[in-house]
């Protein structure tokens, strides 16, 4: 697949959060300012493409070869709960700012079901490394502009008159299900 579609289709068409429905809980606990949600894109863009690449490595090198493809998952989430331990140890000691905003949504990064669906379907896919690895970064982007447009949209909400029933949480699942559809217009124009 040429690169330039495949990254448009990762990011617009077959978004990994508002089309594959991954990663919902820190796009719904990261997404009430644009900065917060600006650094947990980098954080998620930064692990999805090294555990892409370290799960890449381990499966076609080890797991494949030794039969052991069904210790996938545990592989799979330990190489990510050793990045996010990386991520948030940089992160504490060069952004302590930015580190404080995530809170408990930069550990939970380890358990982002978008990470680890990004690495296991390029497994799946059976893409090669670099195309692996492109596709990691591509994804990855979506599910930050998904989380930007989505911080955006509720700093403008936070301002705006909203029934008592709708706040908080409420109006975030009616909004993440109307850029979800939103998102599905695209739906068609790539394979």
């Amino acid at each position: 697949m040429d690169y330039f579609l495949m990254f448009i289709s990762a990011i617009f068409v077959n978004n990994i959060l508002l089309a594959q429905y991954l990663g919902n809980c820190p796009y719904l606990g990261c997404s009430k300012e644009k900065g917060v949600s600006i650094g947990m894109g980098f954080a998620v863009v930064f692990v999805a493409v090294m555990a892409t690449a370290f799960t890449f490595i381990i499966q076609k090198y080890i797991l494949v070869p030794y039969d052991l493809g069904y210790l996938q998952t545990i592989v799979f989430i330990l190489v990510i709960a050793g990045l996010v331990q990386f991520v948030e140890m940089f992160l504490k000691r060069m952004v302590p700012p930015l580190y404080k905003s995530l809170g408990i949504f930069l550990p939970l990064i380890t358990t982002n079901c978008a990470v680890l669906g990004i690495a296991i379907l390029v497994q799946r896919k059976e893409y090669d490394f670099a195309t692996a690895v492109f596709y990691s970064f591509a994804a990855g982007m979506g599910f930050m502009l998904a989380l930007v447009l989505m911080a955006g949209i509720r700093e403008r909400l936070a301002i705006a008159r909203v029934p008592k029933a709708f706040e908080g949480t409420a109006i975030g699942l009616v909004m993440a299900g109307l850029m979800s559809l939103a998102f599905f217009a695209f739906k068609g124009m790539i394979a």
